[in-house]
C-alpha cells in the first residue's frame, strides 16, 4: 500500500473554506493498519484540526500506541511537513524513528525521521527530569 496515495485520498474529505488547503495525510501502525486525516478548519481558527492529528486520534481512539510511518499531502503537493504542533503529537506515541513521507509532486517524496524534525523533543522522561530537580521550566513549560 503507497502511503501517499492514501493520505492523497484523505484530501477528498477536508473541510477548508478559510484557506482552501487541503492536506491529507495516512499513519501507518506497528501492525500495519492505517489511518488517516484531512484538516478540518474552523473559522476561529484555534480550533481547527490538522490532518496528522486527526489520523493520530483516530488511531489511538482504537487502541494503537504504535506507528512506524505516517505520509503527508497537501492539495498542491508542495512538500509539506507536519508542523510543530503536529510533531510533537506524534512525538508522544511514536519514536524518533517514525518515517515520515512528504509529497513533493511529480511522483516525487522526501522522507525524514521524527527525530530529524523534531529534535529535543519534550516527552515524559524531560518531565521526569524537570519535576526531579523541581523546575518545570526545564521542561519547557512556562
Amino acid at each position: 500500500m503507497d502511503l501517499i496515495e492514501v493520505a492523497r485520498d484523505a484530501l477528498d474529505d477536508a473541510h477548508v473554506p478559510y484557506s482552501e488547503y487541503r492536506v491529507g495525510a495516512a499513519l501507518r501502525t506497528a501492525d500495519g493498519t492505517v489511518y488517516t486525516g484531512c484538516n478540518i478548519e474552523n473559522a476561529n481558527y484555534s480550533n481547527s484540526l490538522h490532518a496528522e492529528e486527526v489520523a493520530l486520534a483516530e488511531a489511538v481512539k482504537n487502541g494503537h500506541r504504535e506507528f512506524d510511518r505516517i505520509a503527508v499531502t497537501s492539495g498542491v503537493r508542495d512538500g509539506v511537513t507536519p508542523c510543530g504542533m503536529c510533531r510533537q503529537s506524534l512525538a508522544e506515541f511514536a519514536a524518533d524513528d517514525l518515517v515520515v513521507v512528504c509529497d513533493e509532486g511529480d511522483g516525487e517524496t522526501s522522507e525524514y525521521t521524527l527525530g530529524e524534525l523534531l529534535p529535543n523533543t519534550i516527552s515524559e522522561g524531560t518531565l521526569d527530569d524537570a519535576r526531579a530537580t523541581g523546575d518545570a521550566r526545564d521542561a519547557g513549560g512556562d
